[in-house]
């Protein structure tokens, strides 16, 4: 998949919760999916970069899952990896104040969540990404293709995956593999920490 970044979009902010509210900008921790709806069975339309900005549209009541504008309509993003300025404090989007001048947007109604997650990406503290793997690792990865597992979360390096995941070998290579709501991922077999995400 290409890398597709998001410019910040300025602009009006699209009150979906029927009240007008401030802009709030969001800023990515961690290289993060853009989705094209709220939940990991969605297809991933682009990538926040880490340090990248975005307007925040409104997150679903007791849930994660936030939108954010971009040029060519609305996507969705994990909120565990967004920060934005409240109070003068840089809190994590999840972490936010009650008071928080935040929109309340309606999920879309063809949401078709799985019927089973086998567990939660557990969040952790970004890390730099591995380099890019050799050629013939992703060509193995590629060819060799697994069954998605899907996990609440998102999938983002320096996450942990739970031991339920099974990681498959790649020959002469140090890390795991595994498909993990539909993109492959590099895993540490020590610590299950994702270290790469092919993009």
């Amino acid at each position: 998949m290409k890398r597709i970044l998001f410019p910040a979009v300025a602009g009006a902010l699209v009150a979906m919760s029927g009240t007008a509210l401030a802009d709030t900008a969001v800023s990515a921790v961690a290289d993060l999916n853009v989705r094209a709806g709220p939940g990991p069975q969605y297809p991933v339309i682009g990538v926040l970069a880490a340090g990248q900005s975005a307007t925040l549209d409104g997150c679903i009541r007791n849930s994660k899952w936030c939108t954010i504008a971009e040029a060519n309509g609305q996507g969705w993003i994990y909120s565990d990896y967004v920060t934005a300025d409240f109070g003068g404090n840089e809190v994590v989007l999840t972490q936010r104040p009650d008071d928080a001048d935040i929109a309340i947007v309606e999920a879309p109604a063809d949401v078709d969540y799985p019927d089973t997650y086998t567990g939660a990406i557990v969040a952790g503290e970004p890390i730099e990404p591995i380099r890019r793997p050799p050629a013939e690792v992703r060509t193995y990865i590629e060819t060799n293709r697994l069954e998605p597992v899907y996990l609440e979360g998102e999938v983002v390096t320096g996450a942990t995956l739970p031991d339920t995941v099974e990681l498959r070998e790649i020959p002469d290579y140090d890390y795991r593999y595994v498909y993990v709501n539909g993109q492959p991922a590099l895993v540490d077999p020590g610590t299950r920490r994702i270290m790469y995400v092919e993009r």
